[in-house]
């Protein structure tokens, strides 16, 4: 409505700031006037642009700004103005990445310093637990299951609540588990399926559980745990969790028949599809060999994929998708393979299941080596939980 307001607020920003020198201004979210000028389709007088040419101009004008610190935040500093990067405006960019085991560890002490829990309340394995998670999910985790506890009429917070509250973050809410005989044991064979072809393949992660309770989409769930901070996946590492993945409908298969295939693997086709594609094409682990093939066309930026003319030939596309489908293809003969070898394993850790309704990962290796050796690689020691320390 009226035309260089932003620009005016940063003169007045700067002006304040140096009537309080030495002082530290801090724009959080900088990609909102930051971004890369010039992007607007047809040109025009830009609003933002202004603004940012404007704080250009404060930061490293003709005026010295002694004692004047600009600190600025973004997640997408991919898109950020390159006139803003340079040295004498923002000349250091600290990467602030999510925190390793340890560092949730910390995290979880501050968060956990308020609430009570229950002596077998490990904030070890809590951490171990949660790869992947930021600092707020581990503050919204804490919360959600001190709410539980209360729900539950419990003066503490157990590791029972600890779980839901990781699985209600992770997949979502808890649903009402099927009652119909078929459909709960078709889910039963799926879900022990991933399991047992993620135990039987060398390099996967190790299971946590396995449950029949629905969660958002999920009819059931299987839980997969890291050993440590998975930041250097190797290449039996990644082919182990496509095998896990195509375990659900592989045991679809080889229990009931082709034709009575379900759509439950659609997450799971999705998931290690892309698993495949990212073998192939981000890490050059395919016999097409150890290329980069990532084309312009697939950058994140929208426009920059507009603007993009695709690079990549017609034969390479095809030798990429046939790459692709040889992974998947391999993938599934090993995990109709462990689900075919091993029958009478499963028939028994399911009548388990359907009566459980959720079986722990020690549980279930006890029943699986029964009948079958477990890879030296993937055998896990039965967990012992720690008393929590805050």
């Amino acid at each position: 409505m009226f035309v260089g307001v932003g620009a005016s607020r940063v003169r007045d920003l700067f002006k304040k700031a140096k009537e309080n020198a030495p002082c530290i201004v801090f724009v959080d979210e900088i990609d909102a006037v930051g971004r890369q000028r010039g992007t607007g389709i047809g040109g025009g007088n830009d609003e933002r642009e202004q603004t940012l040419n404007q704080l250009l101009t404060e930061m490293d004008g003709f005026e010295g700004n002694t004692g004047i610190i600009v600190i600025a935040a973004t997640n997408r500093a991919d898109i950020l103005d390159s006139a803003l990067l340079r040295p004498g405006r923002f000349d250091r960019q600290v990467m602030v990445d999510v925190p390793d085991v340890r560092g949730r560890t910390e995290i979880l002490k501050v968060h956990a310093s308020n609430k009570k829990f229950d002596a077998d309340v490990s904030l070890d394995v809590i951490a171990m637990r949660t790869p992947g998670f930021s600092g707020a999910d581990l503050a919204n985790l804490l919360n959600e299951a001190a709410i539980l506890a209360g729900r539950r009429g419990k003066t503490a917070i157990s590791p029972k609540e600890i779980d839901d509250s990781i699985d209600r973050i992770v997949a979502g809410m808890e649903g009402t588990v099927m009652t119909d005989g078929k459909s709960k044991s078709l889910v039963a064979y799926h879900e022990v399926g991933h399991a047992i072809c993620g135990t039987l393949t060398p390099g996967h992660d190790a299971v946590q559980k396995v449950t029949l309770v629905p969660r958002g989409q999920a009819r059931g769930l299987t839980w997969f745990i890291p050993a440590d901070d998975p930041t250097l996946i190797s290449k039996q590492q990644l082919f182990a969790r496509i095998v896990g993945g195509l375990g659900g409908r592989a045991a679809e298969e080889v229990i009931f028949g082709e034709p009575e295939v379900t759509t439950g693997a659609a997450g799971d086709l999705q998931q290690i599809t892309g698993l495949a594609k990212q073998m192939v094409v981000t890490f050059g682990m395919s016999e097409i060999g150890p290329w980069s093939l990532m084309d312009s066309a697939q950058s994140g930026d929208v426009i920059m994929r507009m603007m993009a003319r695709n690079s990549m030939s017609e034969r390479l596309a095809e030798d990429i998708d046939a790459a692709v489908k040889r992974i998947s293809d391999s993938a599934y003969d090993i995990a109709l393979s462990h689900i075919r070898n091993n029958r009478e394993a499963m028939d028994k850790i399911v009548e388990v299941l359907l009566e459980k309704e959720t079986m722990s990962g020690d549980e279930f290796r006890a029943i699986l080596s029964e009948f079958v050796e477990i890879p030296a690689e993937n055998r896990v020691p039965a967990a012992v939980p720690s008393p929590v320390a805050v």
